[in-house]
């Protein structure tokens, strides 16, 4: 796996919604050889505060300008701190890390739940002479504002929200038999919490469809040496979610 450590430089920082920020860095040596569904581990500074890196989903990469983009949620102190950075600033990133999407389906359908929507986007970017189908669900219309992001890269967007507040009232995966149903998917890649992902999977098996998952898991390394995000496989084994992974093809996964 070729990956790389660059001090990269804050080029834009902004909110999203709510809580969710969006940034952007200059890091050629990464955005070259990045491919959808990878990630990067990122230090904010040279010191031990905090002490372990934090690992980011590429949302996209421009590899003429040379950048990457992360969009995130705050949810603890690292990404607290990291609200703080201001373009012109730097951060290390390493990587691109971990195994990406098989981007070879004709007529795809991307399913994403929360903030599983941010590695979506740059696939479906990679997708844009086959425009891609993609379902998206979240709690409330506030963190829906992902249609914005996906009008030019996909060719239907289908929305859920657990409240109702926007689109169909319900989850993704009560919406996803019928999609299935009234369209012929190639493959399914998917994005988001392990119970969403545990549906997906059901779904596409029974319609069968080839489905890919990136999973979501807390990671300390980010290189397979901790051990600390590994998932169970069908073939008896454990497997690294860092770097066998994130993506796996769903029947390989234990749900």
């Amino acid at each position: 796996m070729t990956k790389t450590c660059v001090t990269a430089q804050v080029m834009k920082h902004t909110v999203l919604a709510g809580d969710v920020w969006e940034l952007v860095v200059a890091a050629a040596g990464i955005a070259s050889i990045t491919k959808p569904g990878q990630f990067v581990h990122i230090r904010l500074n040279d010191t031990i505060d905090p002490l372990l890196r934090r690992p980011f989903s590429i949302a996209d990469c421009d590899t003429v300008k040379g950048t990457l983009t992360f969009i995130y949620r705050v949810v603890g102190r690292g990404t607290a701190l990291m609200t703080k950075l201001q373009p012109g600033d730097t951060i290390n990133c390493m990587g691109p890390l971990g195994n990406g999407f098989a981007v070879t389906a004709k007529r795809p359908l991307l399913v994403g739940g929360g903030m599983g929507l941010a590695p979506l986007l740059l696939l479906a970017r990679a997708f844009c002479s086959r425009p891609a189908t993609i379902l998206m669900g979240g709690r409330n219309e506030q963190e829906l504002f992902w249609p914005n992001l996906y009008a030019s890269v996909c060719q239907n967007i289908h929305i859920t929200s657990d409240d109702g507040s926007i689109g169909h009232h319900g989850f993704t995966v009560d919406l996803l038999p019928e999609l299935l149903k009234q369209d012929k998917f190639d493959t399914i890649y998917a994005c988001g919490p392990h119970v969403m992902l545990a549906g997906v999977a059901a779904a596409a098996a029974q319609y069968d469809v080839p489905c890919q998952v990136s999973l979501e898991d807390y990671m300390a390394c980010g290189v397979g040496a901790c051990l600390s995000c590994t998932c169970e496989n069908t073939s008896g084994k454990r497997h690294k979610v860092c770097t066998d992974g994130p993506v796996f093809w769903a029947q390989e996964v234990v749900w």
